[in-house]
């Protein structure tokens, strides 16, 4: 089944819905709207795309499984791209259920192990924008074009951040970029830490070049840890062995710096 389907009585369901932003239409220029997100800071679309950047809206609820599913990959995007730096601006808008506090719950435990794109809940104005759009099924992820355009009303199915770098535009010049310092997380750390073999296969060696304890958390691409422990004296052998093939990151954290690397398990 592909989404969630929100009906009368606030009932939730399950349900094959295809045309998921209901009020407008591709190409038909999307009306201004201004939202708070849940660190307190205020967004209004047409501020955004006048310094010329696409905006990509995530809407959601926090108890919808396909939602917690790919909210993941949502957030690998916004780190790729810049976190909102760089041509895209990527924000995720509450269905108007759930308060600030449930919000921030459902991005500590779904959204992964990155920087998280900003998100509004009930109270910042997330159900006056999902009611603008007209959506019924969730999640539902569009695409807003520099001219205030729809550019996308269904990115759908997400089966990896490739989903969504798909439906970027040929021409739109949007680019991977470096999350600039003004990003409220702490920022990957480049050479510092180093895991091998790569891929893995039934252990992983991580190497840090850093003093004094450290530790590690594993995830998963669904953002679900999967393996944690101490690193001493600058490394660490982990067994690899149980974990199913594909994707993951390995977390590093040590006096509050936060170092990240992907790698991959084959068998």
């Amino acid at each position: 089944m592909k989404k969630l389907l929100l009906i009368a009585f606030s009932a939730l369901t399950c349900s094959a819905v295809f045309s998921q932003v209901q009020n407008y239409t591709v190409g038909q220029v999307v009306s201004n709207f201004t939202v708070t997100t849940t660190d307190g800071t205020q967004l209004s679309l047409y501020d955004i795309t006048a310094g010329g950047q696409y905006v990509m809206l995530d809407f959601f609820f926090d108890t919808c499984p396909p939602c917690q599913a790919t909210s993941n990959f949502f957030n690998e995007t916004h780190q790729t791209y810049g976190c909102n730096s760089g041509q895209i601006f990527l924000l995720s808008v509450n269905n108007g259920t759930d308060s600030d506090a449930e919000v921030i719950a459902f991005e500590n435990t779904y959204g992964g192990p990155w920087n998280h794109a900003p998100a509004v809940s009930s109270q910042g104005g997330g159900g006056t924008v999902t009611n603008q759009f007209g959506i019924a099924a969730y999640p539902t992820y569009c695409l807003i074009g520099p001219d205030n355009k729809l550019v996308n009303a269904d990115i759908w199915p997400i089966n990896n951040m490739g989903t969504f770098v798909a439906a970027f535009p040929a021409n739109s010049g949007i680019q991977p970029a470096a999350c600039s310092n003004n990003v409220n997380e702490t920022a990957v750390v480049q050479d510092v830490i180093s895991v091998f073999p790569v891929p893995a296969n039934n252990e992983l060696n991580i190497n840090v070049a850093i003093e004094g304890q450290a530790t590690y958390t594993i995830y998963g691409m669904l953002g679900q840890a999967v393996a944690s422990g101490n690193i001493t004296d600058g490394r660490v052998r982990v067994a690899t062995n149980h974990l199913s093939e594909g994707q993951y990151v390995v977390e590093v954290l040590s006096n509050s710096q936060i170092i990240r690397r992907p790698f991959t398990v084959v068998r």
